[in-house]
């Protein structure tokens, strides 16, 4: 029997520790932390759960424009919805722990044995956990990565904070700084603007998610300044001070900006150094991410990585794709290598900005040829019905072939709509066969086979 062992208990390590026990092996995943990691325990499901409130506070700040009145406030303005931040916080901590139980529960019923210790790696074929030495036929690192610190702006805790330290406070902020306007902070500063905090959000660059879709974020930066958030573009911190009642950021250009509270979101930096990587021959690129091929194999013989401590996209979807992947070829299972060009994501602000495939800058580029076209969700009778004014539908197809090459959907729930378009990107489906797919009417969905029929071959309209 072959004998597995995944350091790392995310994404990438217990969907890799799922298929491993499923395909026979022996499998001990060491997770310090707990089952689901980073990801289900500080992360991806504690933000989005506090999204969730504030997507429904938002709700119930639109309600007017849809004729629904609210008692108790100045003017017809929902006074009486206010934000309990520590009922919030209680919520999202228990449902990450609930997470982390269910996933427990999950691969123990597999026959995977947890340790929780730290894992380091010995040599290719030993793993050190806690005061546990364990021989593997393969080995997985899954370790994820932590939040980056910028000199300066070391977090405290108290005033000065990553993301991972926001569910231990007791009140909402009463100004909120976030420095950094990628996808983490553009999801937080809006989550926090919803629920009722005062929010100026720092960017580098000249607009908001500066890698993401340049439409999407143009809509997204248009909401959040009509609700009200202060957004600085090219204004690149330098350092964050901590004041007797708050916090000072000083910009590179010698201005500054004033809150009760500053958010650090400046990305992440892999959990790979003391763990005796390097010392078993495992190849880390300059900034310390491991270096894997397309079937998640490192430098070291049988050694394998996945997840955010590779660098390759730091989705919990494609953490658990590279585990996978990473167990089907060292157990000579039949395995596709990760083609990034599938990969679908979805950024978490209302509305939300769900994409998959080729990206508009490639096509702009000349790096690939396509027609596109771009529906408002304005002109959507559902988007209408439901008072959505935001967003579009946007789809990529090759001009001969009609083969659907990506999209773009901003809109509420677009997380759950670009699953149509990237069914049709992995399954090289044509923008005819989604023409001819019946949408429910009315629907937001409604949207995408309408996009697909204005890009349809002249030849298949006749």
């Amino acid at each position: 029997m072959t004998r597995i062992v995944i350091i790392g208990g995310g994404p990438g390590g217990y969907e890799a520790a799922l298929v491993a026990a499923q395909l026979g092996a022996q499998v001990t995943m060491v997770e310090q932390d707990g089952p689901g990691g980073a990801c289900v325990l500080t992360d991806c499901v504690p933000s989005k759960t506090l999204i969730a409130t504030s997507v429904r506070k938002q709700a119930l700040l639109d309600a007017s424009s849809l004729g629904v009145a609210f008692s108790g406030g100045e003017d017809g303005d929902v006074g009486a919805a206010t934000v309990d931040l520590p009922l919030v916080n209680k919520r999202v901590k228990e449902l990450a722990q609930a997470q982390s139980a269910d996933i427990a529960t999950r691969v123990a019923a597999e026959g995977v044995e947890i340790v929780n210790a730290r894992g380091r790696l010995v040599d290719p074929q030993v793993v050190r956990a806690g005061d546990r030495t364990i021989r593997a036929d393969v080995v997985l690192v899954a370790t994820g990565a932590t939040p980056r610190v910028l000199p300066g702006a070391e977090p405290d805790g108290d005033r000065i904070l990553n993301w991972r330290q926001l569910y231990d406070l007791d009140e909402l902020p009463e100004h909120l700084i976030v420095i950094g306007s990628g996808v983490t902070g553009a999801e937080f500063a809006g989550a926090y603007r919803s629920l009722g905090a005062e929010v100026t959000l720092v960017s580098s660059r000249d607009r908001m998610m500066p890698n993401e879709d340049a439409d999407g974020a143009e809509v997204l930066e248009e909401v959040y300044r009509r609700r009200g958030m202060n957004v600085m573009g090219r204004s690149r911190a330098s350092s964050v001070k901590r004041t007797d009642d708050g916090v000072v950021v000083t910009l590179e250009d010698g201005r500054t900006a004033e809150g009760s509270h500053a958010l650090m979101t400046v990305g992440m930096v892999p959990n790979t150094g003391g763990i005796g990587l390097e010392e078993a021959g495992v190849q880390l690129d300059r900034q310390g991410f491991v270096k894997v091929d397309k079937v998640s194999r490192t430098s070291a013989p049988g050694v394998y990585a996945a997840g955010d401590c590779t660098g390759v996209l730091m989705l919990a979807s494609v953490a658990a794709m590279q585990g996978r992947i990473a167990v089907w070829h060292a157990l000579g299972e039949a395995v596709q290598p990760l083609r990034l060009a599938t990969v679908a994501s979805n950024i978490f602000t209302d509305p939300e900005i769900a994409a998959v495939g080729v990206a508009q800058r490639a096509i702009e580029a000349g790096q690939i040829e396509a027609n596109v076209v771009k529906l408002p969700l304005a002109t959507n009778a559902r988007a209408k019905m439901q008072g959505f004014n935001d967003g579009f539908v946007k789809l990529f197809c090759r001009p001969n072939t009609g083969i659907v090459l990506g999209g773009v959907v901003v809109a509420p729930r677009a997380s759950e709509l670009i699953l149509a378009v990237s069914v049709a990107v992995q399954q090289r489906l044509t923008v005819d066969q989604l023409a001819h797919t019946f949408a429910v009417y009315p629907s937001l969905s409604g949207s995408i086979t309408e996009a697909a029929r204005r890009l349809m071959q002249p030849e298949a309209a006749i």
